[in-house]
């Protein structure tokens, strides 16, 4: 989905997003944990040195070990201006990702609008495991976590919001809600869910494999990577800091979009846009104090 921000609005945005990253990369070096960054991020990276011009957004991973310390750091070092977001928190929360949110700001997509949980101006941050050698237990993990993570969504939101038109969409649009309240109606919980999910995602956890995933993606596939490819991490511009990359990113991001250098055309753009959008009072000090201060 794309809407245009005007620019003044997304300017601030992205300082915010920035101003948490600071913070984010601030843990890290002090907590020894490690992370890289992808997705539109790696190509705004790659392309711009920094925000892709209309991304809103910032996305970092981590392996699960480090992914689930910082969770912890945060809620050590910064009480009063970060709250964790994630499934764990928030059972109304249908994803598999974990946000660490600007308290005092809300920032709510269309897709989460009824949503019953506080959403705020955030970090995006993937969780990667291992994922086995063998090509048939790796299929067979990546959809178990893909449908289970896809069975979560609908149970937490009774219309997602499927862009088109047409009597295929509409034919989607009744499926996806009549596939929601039949869960209700059975009492499959969402926390079941997500646990069903997790389990499946951390299967080889703690096993020697040579590739790490995140495998709740549009595209399951999407997000493997090597570990040959992964590291050691490579570092690269983005606006006034640097981050850590795969060493072949663009591998990774291929499996994507194969010409993810090349700007696509407005009508393949894509945002958050959000439904709800407020800075907070507490906006303007915060950003003054990025970096762990």
């Amino acid at each position: 989905m794309y809407k245009e921000y005007d620019q003044e609005t997304l300017k601030k945005l992205q300082k915010s997003e920035l101003m948490i990253l600071k913070d984010f990369l601030w843990l890290c070096e002090k907590y020894h944990l490690t992370y890289f960054s992808f997705a539109g991020t790696a190509i705004g990276a790659l392309r711009h040195k920094g925000f892709i011009p209309w991304d809103d957004d910032i996305d970092v991973c981590m392996p699960r070990r480090d992914y689930i310390k910082l969770q912890k750091a945060v809620k050590k070092e910064f009480p009063d201006r970060y709250q964790i977001m994630n499934a764990e928190v928030c059972e109304a929360y249908p994803l598999t990702t974990t946000r660490m949110m600007l308290r005092g700001t809300k920032f709510r997509e269309v897709a989460f609008r009824d949503l019953d949980c506080e959403l705020g101006i955030f970090l995006d941050i993937y969780p990667f495991d291992p994922v086995p050698d063998d090509e048939k237990a790796y299929k067979r993990q990546a959809f178990t976590a893909w449908f289970y993570s896809k069975l979560l969504i609908l149970r937490c939101i009774p219309e997602p919001v499927i862009m088109g038109t047409g009597w295929k969409t509409a034919l989607m649009r009744l499926a996806c809600k009549g596939a929601h309240h039949m869960m209700k109606g059975l009492g499959i919980s969402r926390r079941r869910l997500y646990c069903r999910c997790r389990r499946a995602m951390m299967r080889y956890q703690g096993q020697e494999t040579k590739r790490l995933s995140y495998l709740c993606d549009t595209n399951r596939f999407w997000n493997t990577i090597a570990l040959d490819d992964l590291y050691p991490l490579r570092q690269e511009p983005f606006e006034d800091v640097y981050l850590n990359f795969p060493k072949n990113i663009e591998k990774m991001l291929s499996q994507m979009w194969p010409d993810f250098m090349t700007l696509p055309p407005v009508e393949k753009r894509k945002n958050h846009h959000p439904y709800e959008l407020e800075f907070g009072e507490a906006f303007e000090t915060n950003t003054e104090m990025a970096g762990g201060q």
